[in-house]
C-alpha cells in the first residue's frame, strides 16, 4: 500500500492555465518549468475551449483531468466567472482546485470569485520577476504542501 501511495505522490501533476494573453501564459509556464518538479502544463486562451476541454467534448474527448487550474477572469467567449460557476456545479469537476489569477483588484471580482467557490484569488503582476515569485509561492503551496484530490 505504501508503495502505491508513494508512486501516486511522485506522478506528474497536470496544470491547466486559462489565460487569454499568450505572453502571460508563456511566462507562467516558464516560471513553473524553472522548478525541480516535473509538470504537465497546458494553456488555453478561450473560455469555450476551456469548457470543451474540461467536459471532454470534440477534439478533447481524451483530455486528462487537471490537478490544478489557474483561471484568468477575462477570457473570450466565456469569462472566468461563468466558467468557475460551471466547474463548481459539476460533480466530476468541482473538486479541482481553482486559483483565480487576475489583474483585477476590484473588491467585487474578489468577493464574487470566492462566492463562486474559487479556492483562492491571486493578483497577477506585470513585472516578470514578481510574477515568477508569485508562481513559485503558488507552486510551493498548491503542489508541494497541499494534498490534492486523486480522481
Amino acid at each position: 500500500m505504501a508503495v502505491v501511495e508513494m508512486e501516486e505522490l511522485l506522478t506528474e501533476k497536470f496544470i491547466l492555465i486559462a489565460e487569454n494573453n499568450p505572453e502571460g501564459a508563456r511566462l507562467i509556464q516558464e516560471a513553473l518549468n524553472q522548478n525541480s518538479m516535473p509538470y504537465q502544463i497546458l494553456a488555453i486562451a478561450n473560455g469555450q475551449e476551456l469548457c470543451d476541454f474540461l467536459h471532454r467534448r470534440g477534439q478533447y474527448s481524451d483530455a486528462p483531468r487537471p490537478d490544478l487550474i489557474l483561471l484568468d477572469l477575462n477570457l473570450p467567449d466565456k469569462d472566468g466567472k461563468t466558467i468557475l460557476t460551471e466547474i463548481k456545479a459539476d460533480p466530476q469537476l468541482k473538486r479541482i482546485p481553482i486559483i483565480v489569477f487576475s489583474f483585477s483588484d476590484r473588491a467585487e471580482d474578489i468577493l464574487q470569485s470566492y462566492t463562486l467557490q474559487g479556492n483562492c484569488y491571486v493578483l497577477k503582476s506585470w513585472d516578470a520577476q514578481h510574477l515568477f515569485q508569485v508562481i513559485k509561492r503558488i507552486e510551493d503551496f498548491w503542489l508541494k504542501i497541499v494534498t490534492l484530490p486523486i480522481e
